[in-house]
């Protein structure tokens, strides 16, 4: 009997450490206003932070999600965020939104966050999303259309993407798990890099003929 009890008892202390380990340590006060001078702050989670009493409601606040923004370029899109770097009190907070705008089949090619899952609602018009699961799952397509009001989710570090179906603008909310997520489009990373990937490993990893690896690399390059 106390055998089955000791080992009971250490199961779930070992489900407990495993829980523990698992988030982010509790805070230790109200709030961490990220500053980038370091006088009298505290390095806290990338950021310094500015003495507690100090803080004000301007800290977090931010009125730039309300109107669209420009999505006249290449990709008929505009991402307009609001990370640590616009709402300083997002520090140690562990969440950021941000508003995409799309023009009529404006798109988010494929990009990947690193650090965050996203949740996605869509404001207004009709949106084609979707992520691709990894190799464990041989990379799967799961993918929806979506209209107003709709909601998806992006699991965290895996490739997703947008694209407005519709002819129409669209307009979407998205909120992240983490004050900065990061982000890279995987084409952009490749082709776009300095200095540039020998064109010939490329050519070989893509099945791709060296001259058409040269030609996407100028292109992401120079922001073509």
């Amino acid at each position: 009997m106390k055998v089955i009890q000791f080992l009971i008892g250490f199961a779930l202390l070992a489900l407990a450490s495993s829980l523990a380990s698992a988030t982010d340590p509790g805070h230790l006060q109200d709030v961490c206003v990220a500053i980038n001078d370091p006088k009298d702050g505290v390095f806290v989670n990338g950021k310094f932070c500015k003495d507690p009493k100090l803080a004000r409601a301007k800290y977090f606040f931010f009125s730039g999600l309300g109107k669209p923004g420009n999505t006249a370029n290449r990709l008929g899109v505009n991402e307009t965020d609001a990370n640590v770097e616009q709402i300083p009190g997002l520090n140690t907070l562990g969440i950021s939104p941000f508003r995409i705008d799309y023009a009529p089949y404006g798109q988010r090619p494929p990009h990947i966050h690193p650090r965050a899952s996203e949740i996605f609602l869509v404001l207004e018009g009709t949106l084609y999303v979707g992520f691709v699961t990894s190799d464990q799952l041989n990379n799967t397509l799961i993918a929806k259309v979506l209209n107003k009001g709709y909601v998806f989710v992006f699991p965290q570090g895996l490739i997703h993407f947008q694209f407005n179906i519709g002819k129409t603008n669209a307009a979407a909310y998205s909120a992240l798990n983490i004050q900065f997520p990061g982000e890279f489009t995987p084409a952009n990373t490749v082709f776009g890099t300095h200095p540039s990937i020998n064109p010939d490993f490329l050519g070989k990893a893509f099945l791709l003929d060296p001259k058409i690896v040269k030609d996407l690399q100028n292109k992401f390059i120079n922001g073509n």
